[in-house]
């Protein structure tokens, strides 16, 4: 039960400043995790966690934070998402390994499903330092990949 205080309070302080000093990307990935800690606390006041079985709520949540990550990774101008976006892929193989092997320990079930999502708060604490970092020094950056100035030019001239 600590773990998740502790992983929750560290999430909480990442979407915080995320949305306080972040750009789009980073506020896009701070609405993610909100979205996502909701629909599992939604999840948990409605259905027990199970290990035991395939855990088809976790699976929908897992699925929605792989796909809205992998959208960020493809349309921010950030490298960051990328790594985000594998870190919420990874789950998925929790899934897949307890649906081809559906004798697996349930505490590896669990720990599979949730280690990946350790490194999340850091690296978009890391990512938002960046970008304040960069807007500090007077740097133009663009949130998404159709605003940068080659892609502009590039339909300007058609």
């Amino acid at each position: 039960m600590v773990r998740i205080a502790l992983f929750l309070a560290f999430l909480l302080i990442a979407v915080v400043y995320s949305l306080w000093r972040g750009g789009g990307p980073e506020r896009a990935m701070a609405a993610i995790a909100l979205t996502m800690v909701g629909a599992d606390q939604l999840l948990h006041s409605l259905v027990p966690p199970e290990y035991a079985a395939l855990d088809l709520g976790h699976l929908a949540i897992d699925l929605f934070g792989a796909a809205a990550t992998f959208m960020l990774a493809l349309f921010a101008h950030r490298f960051w998402p990328m790594c985000v976006a594998v870190l919420h892929i990874l789950p998925l193989l929790a899934h897949t390994s307890r649906m081809i092997d559906v004798t697996m320990q349930p505490a590896i079930y669990l720990t599979m499903q949730v280690a990946t999502s350790w490194p999340v708060p850091l690296i978009l604490i890391l990512a938002t330092w960046r970008h304040r970092r960069r807007l500090v020094r007077g740097e133009s950056e663009p949130s998404w990949l159709i605003s940068s100035p080659r892609s502009i030019r590039r339909t300007s001239t058609r």
